[in-house]
């Protein structure tokens, strides 16, 4: 009998190690010997780190009934905690989207050159604050005046740090507690739910709407004026656009308008383009010289959109202006640091001299090759296994040019489960972004740099396999 006992219960034992669902689970350690294998760089606090929480989730999901994974997916899974870990949240992404600007994915790439300049400075102290002339304290606000006022014919410009900032700033400062004349066609919402009438009101300046959403003339804003009005403010609708019987004053005629009555001409255009866009084959986007030609007091725009700089806001115009901004308590509050000046610097050189289609990012992928941009999509289709190359539209994007693109192929991977796919892609080591149409995941190589081809490739085997 007790022979009997002993075998049944030795079998009991043997089919509860078989049928345990912990079954498999690796230890601590064997993940982070199998990590650090991998990398010799990795940080063995981190990694173990890492492997610890892995562990303890597949265990948590196991005792849940979940099947343990293989040990080298648990290895990979730790691998990319590691890599999140060490570079912390912000990471560097591809843009396979088709959307130039994405406003999700941080707008406008860096040029070469002004990342350089970024690196120079970061890596010293420099004349942020200080006069090399004369060895006594100096004035952040006098960097970048000079290069704006060269491409863009302003008498005088300074930089905050965004153009809602901006907007904000020269409200608060040269127009409240006055009233400001907006067409209502032009009071509108951007993204983030930052709307014109609520920062009017935030300035402490008094919003008067005038016309209607689709027709304002400027009788309109002639009939608002009165002793009590301070600016009109014209707002260029870059991220919608409304057609058909539609009218709206241009900037000259507002000029002339706010001359004759005293007023500043305030002109919010947003996108900051200086160079035409028509010759991207895209519909004619204002530009910064255009308005101040116009006679706008101040116009104001973003460094991180059609500049294709770093994210700013620049304020452009008259002189007196300027300075009276400049002593504005505010202009504390709302100033850049040194990594923005040169990056914005280096942006702003590529224009003086003429470069900038051949050097800023966001122009060379607006005009590169269609035969070229093919090729590449053809590559990764190749990677994929399956799919095509077909026709589509890169996007402007980024509150600039609305529904305005240019012709691009992309590669249109066909594949079971295409949200599993492009989740699969964005959790690579470096995250490639696509987009997912009619079931398909497309990756646009227009807004992929060509250096970044052999990681997409990478990416998209990855997943596949």
């Amino acid at each position: 009998m007790a022979d009997d006992s002993t075998s049944k219960s030795t079998e009991k034992t043997h089919m509860t190690i078989e049928e345990s669902p912990l079954r498999g689970l690796p230890s601590v350690d064997a993940v982070i010997r199998a990590v650090l294998e991998r990398s010799a760089t990795t940080s063995h606090r981190i990694a173990s780190d890492s492997a610890r929480q892995v562990v303890t989730d597949v265990r948590t999901a196991a005792q849940g009934g979940a099947p343990v994974p293989p040990f080298e997916e648990i290895v990979d899974q730790t691998e990319r905690l590691v890599a999140r870990d060490s570079g912390g949240s912000l990471r560097p992404a591809i843009n396979a989207t088709g959307v130039v600007l994405h406003p999700n994915l941080g707008r406008a790439p860096l040029s070469a050159r002004a990342t350089a300049a970024v690196r120079g400075i970061s890596t010293r102290y420099s004349n942020l604050e200080f006069d090399l002339d004369t060895g006594h304290r100096g004035s952040r606000h006098d960097h970048g005046r000079a290069l704006i006022r060269r491409v863009t014919g302003a008498e005088d410009a300074m930089v905050v740090n965004n153009n809602a900032a901006a907007l904000f700033f020269v409200l608060q400062a040269l127009a409240a507690p006055k009233r400001v004349i907006v067409s209502r066609g032009q009071a509108v919402e951007i993204g983030g739910g930052f709307r014109i009438p609520d920062v009017v009101a935030q300035s402490g300046a008094t919003i008067v709407e005038v016309g209607t959403t689709n027709r304002t003339y400027a009788r309109d804003y002639a009939a608002a004026i009165d002793e009590s009005t301070g600016a009109i403010l014209r707002v260029h609708t870059s991220n919608f656009r409304i057609v058909g019987f539609t009218t709206a004053p241009g900037a000259a005629e507002l000029a002339a308008l706010a001359r004759e009555h005293g007023v500043l001409l305030i002109d919010d255009l947003g996108s900051g383009a200086l160079i035409p866009t028509e010759q991207f084959g895209l519909a004619h986007e204002p530009t910064v010289q255009e308005s101040l030609q116009a006679g706008a007091d101040l116009v104001l725009f973003s460094g991180d959109k059609l500049l294709g700089g770093p994210q700013c806001g620049v304020i452009a115009g008259r002189a007196d202006l300027i300075e009276r901004l400049r002593r504005h308590p505010l202009a504390r509050v709302l100033r850049v640091d040194k990594l923005t000046f040169a990056a914005l610097g280096a942006t702003l050189l590529a224009y003086a001299e003429g470069t900038a289609v051949k050097e800023i990012p966001i122009w060379r992928m607006l005009s590169a090759d269609s035969a070229s941009i093919a090729a590449r999509a053809a590559a990764w289709v190749s990677a994929a296994g399956s799919g095509e190359v077909t026709a589509a539209r890169t996007m402007a994007g980024g509150g600039s040019l609305p529904e305005e693109g240019v012709p691009t192929s992309v590669a249109a991977i066909v594949t079971a489960d295409a949200d599993a796919m492009a989740a699969g892609l964005r959790a690579q080591p470096i995250p490639v972004i696509a987009r997912i149409e009619d079931g398909r995941v497309l990756l646009d190589p227009r807004t992929v740099d060509p250096t970044d081809d052999a990681t997409v490739v990478a990416a998209i085997r990855a997943v596949t396999a």
